[in-house]
């Protein structure tokens, strides 16, 4: 039983379901703040996680799925039954925050969940019904077509209409982990009716079932992206906004979308956007928003909302708004309700160039504009840092294990980028 104590002498334990570089980012919030060290549980060891001395991580095979999930949590909630101090369960991945909510009745009577209700969730998690949900709320979103499996198999109204390229990806991503095929990616760029029909071919005959969303693809490339992390209160205010404007992704076909480099960014107009739909809709805890540029129209358009805190969003604890010091204040301390929302980037001069690449591929790789010239500023500056190398938590097993870790990019963007980004980098 691991106790975490504040300021103010109240204590707590923080345990973070996972082992990828979420779960290390919210450890690391943790330990910047409070010091001590972080229970974890996860099915598999990951990198980020290992050789670490701030997380202790316990594995319980197939640990990300019910029932071994609710199982090993009916068993975890014995060890915390008589337990005084509160205990924040916190899903790192988008499979076991579905998991806490779908339980969240009978894990709130030992653990804080600060998720919204099952119904909600799904209406969320699902970009199908996220869309619907948006609209009711006058929240942007790419045009978009649904496709169904009884589409596909009946070959009935499998018509594109959007002007390729076009943007093809699933709408249910927890079932998405567990289909494999060759060529299989995170979202997929189609540039012609005969690779559209082929990818969607190979989705459907490897078993996915769910629908799939068509999109119109917005032009531009990573530097016209956003991501959005917000905390919102247990009364349903938002209390924390963040705005990050990535400037390069990963082009591996497995990882497509995942953001490698992000500058902070202020934007009151996305701010007040995004703090009405979630008040709107009465949503609780951690949300994280990918958006992008339009400049056709000049908006930015929403493709969905994920209920955590994304791989990248230590970005947000590195430029001053500590992620872990929400849910603390909310559920331990008791007065977040009574602090004003924070608008965060305001100040230009705490902005921080969040990486997950080494530099020279950053440099080599991401597009020339403005946002870039800014990342090259902050970076002569020194003032950039990565959620995985923490001078806290050093020992050089964990060096040796990361610095290999970073270097892989280096081959993975020499072989992906150009196929998968569409454009020439020299």
């Amino acid at each position: 039983m691991i106790l975490i104590e504040t300021e103010s002498g109240k204590k707590f334990t923080p345990i973070l379901l996972g082992s990828d570089m979420n779960v290390y980012g919210m450890a690391r919030a943790f330990h910047e703040l409070y010091g001590g060290t972080v229970k974890a549980y996860a099915d598999i060891q990951l990198a980020p996680t290992r050789y670490t001395n701030i997380l202790n991580l316990t594995l319980h095979p197939g640990f990300s799925e019910d029932p071994v999930f609710i199982e090993k949590m009916r068993e975890i909630a014995k060890v915390y039954q008589n337990h005084d101090e509160p205990v924040i369960l916190i899903g790192c991945g988008d499979g076991y925050a579905e998991l806490i909510s779908k339980h969240k009745d009978e894990l709130s009577k030992t653990f804080v969940c600060p998720y919204v209700d099952y119904d909600l969730l799904k209406s969320l998690n699902n970009k199908e019904s996220f869309y619907k949900v948006a609209d009711e709320h006058n929240l942007p979103h790419p045009l978009t077509k649904i496709i169904t499996k009884d589409m596909y198999e009946d070959k009935q109204d499998m018509d594109v209409p959007f002007d390729f390229p076009v943007a093809l990806k699933p709408a249910n991503s927890v079932e998405w982990l567990d289909i494999h095929f060759e060529g299989r990616k995170k979202a997929f760029t189609i540039h012609s009716q005969d690779e559209y029909m082929s990818i969607v071919g190979k989705i459907y005959d490897n078993g996915y079932k769910s629908d799939l969303i068509l999109q119109d693809f917005i032009p531009g490339d990573d530097s016209n992206m956003r991501v959005l992390n917000a905390y919102v209160d247990q009364e349903h205010h938002v209390k924390m906004m963040c705005l990050g404007h990535p400037i390069l992704e990963d082009p591996t076909p497995q990882s497509i979308g995942n953001y490698v480099a992000i500058i902070p960014e202020f934007n009151q107009d996305v701010y007040d956007r995004v703090q009405k739909f979630l008040e709107d809709i009465e949503f609780t805890g951690y949300a994280n928003f990918d958006m992008k540029y339009d400049a056709r129209d000049k908006t930015f358009k929403f493709f969905e909302i994920n209920l955590r805190q994304g791989r990248s969003s230590f970005f947000v604890t590195l430029n001053g708004y500590n992620l872990a010091k929400y849910v603390v204040e909310d559920y331990v301390e008791g007065n977040l309700e009574n602090e004003p929302t924070v608008y965060a980037n305001k100040n230009k001069a705490q902005h921080k160039l969040w990486l997950g690449v080494p530099v020279k591929v950053f440099k080599k790789y991401a597009a020339k504009n403005d946002a870039t010239e800014y990342a090259d500023e902050l970076i002569k500056q020194d003032r950039v840092g990565t959620t995985v190398f923490y001078d806290k938590d050093k020992s050089f097993r964990r060096w040796l294990l990361l610095t290999y870790m970073f270097h892989n990019y280096v081959k993975r963007f020499d072989e992906y980028f150009q196929e998968n980004k569409g454009r020439d980098f020299k």
